[in-house]
This record gives structure tokens, C-alpha cells and sequence, in this order.
């Protein structure tokens, strides 16, 4: 699942949007509604991506995009992150 949401979040950054949301959309663990959330900022559908950080427990962040894309990357690219 980490090299999905991974995925998702490289495609999101290229501006390949649908695709990303894809990979997403159906996958239910805190991160993946983490990266879903984001997704929905991005687009933007604030009201949808609310929904998002509430099962991901994340506060929509008050920052901007750039750095909410860079905090989950890391954190999904931290190798003592087991999500499979």
C-alpha cells in the first residue's frame, strides 16, 4: 500500500490528478484518507477534502499545498512506516 500512496503522490504532484485520486479512492487506512484529503485541497473541494482529514484525524492544514505534499511524502517515505 505505502508505494500506492507513494505513487499517488507523485502523480498528484505532476498534475495527474485523476489518477492519483484512482489509486486512492478505495483504500481506507489513516494515510490513505491522509493523501485522499489532500487530493480533494488540491482540487479544490474543501468541503470534501473535510471529510478526508477527519478519517485520515488530521486538521486541514493552514499551509500551503507544496509543504502539506512534502509532510506526507516524508512521512510515507520513512522506511519504519509499515502499512502493508
Amino acid at each position: 500500500m505505502k508505494e500506492k500512496l507513494l505513487k499517488a503522490m507523485y502523480l498528484a504532484q505532476k498534475g495527474d490528478w485523476n489518477t492519483a485520486h484512482e489509486i486512492v479512492k478505495d483504500l481506507e487506512n489513516e494515510y490513505a484518507c491522509w493523501v485522499h484529503a489532500h487530493l480533494h485541497r488540491k482540487e479544490p473541494d474543501l468541503n470534501n477534502a473535510a471529510y478526508w482529514y477527519l478519517l485520515a484525524q488530521k486538521h486541514m492544514p493552514r499551509y500551503s499545498l507544496a509543504q502539506e505534499w512534502q509532510e506526507i511524502f516524508d512521512e510515507l517515505s520513512n522506511p519504519e512506516l509499515s502499512l502493508d
